[in-house]
């Protein structure tokens, strides 16, 4: 039986996949088993504004979904925080990096709290250390007793104890600054990766809700321009989902391409931010 997450991200993936068709209520409906009252209730609820008016919204921004060379926010450094709505992450999210002892002692001294948490998107694991969120997972793709595991072992010898009420206001802020709302403090990032991967996670920090990037984009940004491919295993890499927007990310092609965690939820997670936008 679907949950409500379900049943909306399947509604935007039909909807998605049938833009130039323009499908009724009533077929739309149809496809999550509900009748085109209850689906409309829960549409509104859920995202805050009628299937019409969302399905005018992704027509326009399908007309927009190609990447061209010249139209990411990421191209050039005098493009990057032009605006407070394009630096929202950038300025209430702020990262630190692990830092090499810790890593190498694989947490020793570390605190861990992590709680499971149901936001617009799914059941998302949130952990944290003393000094910040070191991971945000949504659970479904791999499992809650998968990503709880991969914690463990990427942090073997720190104290790790699941403590729901330590990380609720933290997912709580995560889903406000999904949906473009200011967070009442700014959030703490202490995560793990590479110069290269943290150079690359700051990169996206600096996109707003709604904003489509590229691969190559972000490559430039960063000023490694031949470094595409490493960008998007970097990309890929993303301990934090949602903080880290990953899924802001396409393909030259318009094509939504990977994430780790499942094309569908990319999809629901960029027409949400969307329809954030123009609510």
């Amino acid at each position: 039986m679907m949950n409500d997450y379900q049943r909306i991200a399947k509604a935007i993936d039909f909807l998605s996949q049938r833009v130039q068709q323009q499908p009724t209520l009533e077929e739309v409906a149809a496809q999550v088993h509900l009748s085109p009252f209850h689906f409309q209730r829960l549409f509104c609820q859920w995202a805050g504004i009628s299937p019409k008016r969302f399905l005018q919204i992704m027509t326009l921004e399908n007309a927009k979904s190609l990447v061209s060379e010249d139209s990411s926010l990421l191209e050039t450094s005098d493009r990057l925080g032009l605006s407070s709505t394009s630096r929202l992450y950038d300025h209430f999210v702020a990262l630190e990096a692990v830092t090499p002892g810790e890593f190498k002692s694989g947490g020793h001294g570390l605190n861990i709290d992590y709680g499971l948490h149901m936001t617009p998107f799914g059941e998302l694991l949130v952990a944290k250390t003393q000094r910040g969120i070191c991971k945000a997972a949504f659970t479904e793709t791999e499992g809650t007793k998968a990503e709880i595991e991969q914690l463990h072992q990427q942090w073997p010898n720190a104290v790790i104890v699941e403590n729901h009420m330590s990380t609720t206001e933290i997912a709580r802020s995560v889903s406000a600054l999904s949906s473009g709302i200011k967070p009442t403090g700014k959030l703490s990032l202490h995560i793990s990766g590479t110069n290269f991967q943290v150079a690359v996670w700051r990169a996206l920090l600096n996109s707003g809700p709604g904003d489509t990037l590229s691969y190559s984009a972000i490559a430039d940004s960063i000023q490694k321009p031949e470094s595409v491919r490493a960008v998007a295993n970097a990309v890929g890499a993303n301990p934090v989902a949602l903080l880290i927007p990953c899924h802001r990310v396409i393909r030259k092609s318009g094509a939504l391409g990977g994430f780790r965690w499942g094309e569908q939820r990319k999809r629901v997670i960029r027409f949400y931010e969307q329809i954030t936008q123009h609510a």
